[in-house]
């Protein structure tokens, strides 16, 4: 015979707690400086023109051939001396930037108060190397003001002539 009405002298199993969800791997710290991107170039409320050419040895060249063309088209008459300043400060500008090793640069022209800006940009990431020598250079050759910026799409760098 068994009783029915026994009961048991300890207390019944419980389920054991749910475990803790799996917790995702921690982000490592990220010694790297967080760098905001450039401010695309923008040139605004002014007459601009621009030129993509490709890395070939003539290049140079032709970029001062283009801002002279695009000068006397917006009816300007540079002297034989600024002409020459002209050409000189593009070459160099595009001879900078075709050893950066891209493919091609852009060549950008604006005018304002009688001052042209000349820009190359270069389209190659890495190149973060730029000598003083560089910059005192563009100065000699007559630019008023120059300067070079450099980020992960590429260099740019300008000059601006007074006409």
């Amino acid at each position: 015979m068994t009783d029915q009405t026994h009961r048991p002298d300890y207390p019944p199993k419980t389920p054991p707690p749910p475990k803790r969800p799996v917790e995702p791997p921690r982000p490592e710290a990220n010694t790297a400086v967080a760098a905001r991107p450039r401010m695309r170039a923008v040139i605004s409320n002014r007459r601009a023109a621009n030129w993509t050419l490709d890395n070939a040895p003539w290049t140079p060249a032709k970029a001062g051939r283009h801002i002279l063309g695009q000068l006397d088209a917006w009816h300007y008459q540079p002297t034989a001396a600024l002409a020459a300043c002209l050409t000189q400060i593009t070459e160099l500008l595009a001879r900078t930037a075709l050893a950066d090793g891209g493919r091609r640069v852009s060549l950008h022209l604006a005018d304002q108060d009688r001052q042209a800006l000349v820009m190359v940009l270069s389209h190659t990431a890495g190149t973060d190397i730029t000598s003083d020598e560089l910059l005192r250079g563009i100065a000699d050759l007559g630019a008023s003001s120059c300067g070079v910026d450099t980020a992960t799409d590429g260099r740019r760098l300008w000059a601006v002539i007074d006409l």
